[in-house]
C-alpha cells in the first residue's frame, strides 16, 4: 500500500493518487469500507467512499451479477501479463534483507520506497527468487537466473545498504539466504527467524542472567 512521504512532494503526490484509485476501484466493486496504511490517507479513503455510499451504510444490495466467477482463471498463470528483470531481482533482494531486517527489531510493518510493506511482501520476493531459480527461469534479456547469480546480485544489494548502529542486517542476511536459496523450499521465512534470532537469543539471555545471579 502506499503510504504518503512529507519531505517528497512528488512521492507524497503519487502517494494520493494511487490510494484514490486504488480506493474507487474498492467502492466500485460493492466494498462498504477499506483500510489505509497512513493516517494522513483517511480522509481520501473517505471522501471516495462517503461518494459512492453516500447515506448508505453498506452496499449489500448490490449482489455483483456481472461477475462470474471461474475456477480456471484463477490458475491461469499464462494469462498474467509481466516479465522477469535484473532490477525485479535486485528489488525482490533488497525489499526482502530490509524488511527482515526491520521485523527482528519489533517492526512488522515497514515504509520501503514509500510502500508500507509486511511479511507477506517479505515471502513473495523470497518465494519468486525461489521458483524462478529452480525453475531456471530467463529474464527479459535472455539470462538464466541461477543459484550463482542471485548471490552475486545479493552481494552487490547488500553492500548498498545503509547501514547504522544497531542494526540487524547480517542477521537478516543469514535468514533472507537460508529461505532463498536452500535446496528444499522453507514454508515460511519467519519461522527460522523465531527459532534461530528471537527463542534462542531470548533463552541465551535468560541463561546468561541465571549465570550472573
Amino acid at each position: 500500500a502506499a503510504v504518503p512521504n512529507r519531505k517528497d512532494e512528488a512521492a507524497n503526490t503519487n502517494a494520493f493518487e494511487k490510494v484514490r484509485a486504488d480506493k474507487t476501484r474498492e467502492a466500485n466493486d460493492g466494498f462498504d469500507g477499506s483500510w489505509v496504511a497512513h493516517p494522513d490517507l483517511v480522509p481520501v479513503c473517505r471522501e471516495v467512499f462517503d461518494g459512492i455510499l453516500g447515506e448508505r451504510p453498506n452496499q449489500l444490495d448490490r449482489t455483483r451479477e456481472d461477475v462470474i466467477p471461474d475456477d480456471r482463471a484463477l490458475i491461469n498463470v499464462a494469462a498474467t501479463t509481466g516479465t522477469i528483470t535484473e532490477q525485479g531481482i535486485r528489488n525482490n533482494i533488497e525489499v526482502g534483507i530490509r524488511y527482515i531486517e526491520s521485523w527482528l527489531r519489533g517492526n512488522g510493518a515497514v515504509a520501503i520506497h514509500n510502500l508500507m510493506e509486511d511479511a507477506a511482501t517479505a515471502e513473495i520476493s523470497r518465494s519468486q527468487l525461489w521458483q524462478w531459480m529452480f525453475a531456471s527461469a530467463i529474464t527479459d534479456r535472455g539470462e538464466i537466473i541461477t543459484h550463482q547469480w542471485i548471490e552475486e546480485l545479493l552481494d552487490e544489494e547488500f553492500a548498498r545498504l545503509e547501514r547504522f548502529d544497531g542494526d540487524r542486517f547480517e542477521d537478516s542476511r543469514d535468514i533472507f539466504e537460508e529461505v532463498t536459496l536452500s535446496q528444499d523450499f522453507p514454508s515460511f521465512l519467519t519461522l527460522p527467524a523465531y527459532a534461530r534470532y528471537l527463542t534462542e537469543a531470548r533463552e541465551k539471555a535468560t541463561a546468561a542472567e541465571l549465570a550472573a545471579a
